[in-house]
């Protein structure tokens, strides 16, 4: 079923929380032609979606014992799937089995930001990779949405995975953000005091203060996740060479 087909229930279910127009809107997102089955549903995303982060060893050893299973129709029908849950499985697969052929594909579904929760996975397959384009990606993302504070996307996670390749490669393009890192944060702040305001003039509620913080300094930008999910990839495809 076309996007534009789709119900509004149906499109905040996939994650197209947020329609915005942006200055990637002309680059084209690879979609597929039908809908996903319910059961490669059942078996190439709902046991991996929620949990591409975990570390525990259960999940490196179930992820290993799929290695040779995930064939790059399956991560295509993964990132071609206009859901947060499928393109995050399939950015999750493109870097497990190394499919840097398919890098412009994670890049452009980044830059769109179609759909929430999806951009965080976008980021550390790109930093798996440390490609020159992976740091093209990453940077042309922070150059527009370090500058729509509107638009409270994935910037936290693009400037760490910056940060993190640039511990990598003993690089330092993330200096230049520095500045615009800081005063998105301040604008987010504003914005997120504005909210709470309405929110609790209408509902007549209280808030609790806490709930918004104000996290400008560069120093506050943590790479330590960036590299867990790394490490945890290598362990991965670690245990699969052993078993060949």
């Amino acid at each position: 079923m076309k996007r534009e087909k789709k119900s509004e229930a149906v499109l905040h279910s996939a994650g197209a929380i947020v329609r915005h127009k942006s200055i990637f809107e002309s680059l084209e997102s690879y979609e597929n032609k039908e809908e996903i089955s319910i059961a490669f549903k059942h078996e190439w995303v709902n046991p991996f979606y929620m949990k591409l982060s975990k570390k525990e060893i259960e999940w490196i050893e179930f992820v290993a014992e799929k290695f040779d299973k995930i064939t790059d129709k399956i991560i295509l029908k993964n990132l071609g799937d206009f859901n947060w849950r499928s393109r995050s499985t399939g950015a999750f697969f493109t870097s497990l089995k190394d499919k840097k052929k398919f890098i412009d594909i994670i890049g452009t579904h980044l830059l769109k930001s179609e759909l929430c929760y999806a951009g965080r996975e976008y980021a550390i397959t790109l930093a798996y990779f440390n490609e020159p384009s992976s740091i093209e990606y990453l940077t042309k993302y922070l150059d527009y949405y370090l500058d729509h504070p509107e638009l409270d996307f994935d910037q936290k996670n693009i400037i760490a995975t910056l940060k993190y390749l640039d511990e990598a490669n003993n690089t330092n393009h993330i200096k230049s953000y520095f500045d615009r890192w800081e005063k998105f944060n301040l604008e987010q702040f504003r914005i997120r005091k504005k909210y709470y305001r309405i929110v609790r003039k209408k509902y007549d509620i209280n808030l609790p203060a806490e709930k918004i913080k104000f996290e400008e300094s560069s120093l506050n930008i943590k790479t330590e996740n960036v590299k867990t999910r790394i490490d945890t990839l290598d362990k991965i495809r670690d245990i699969t060479k052993g078993r060949k």
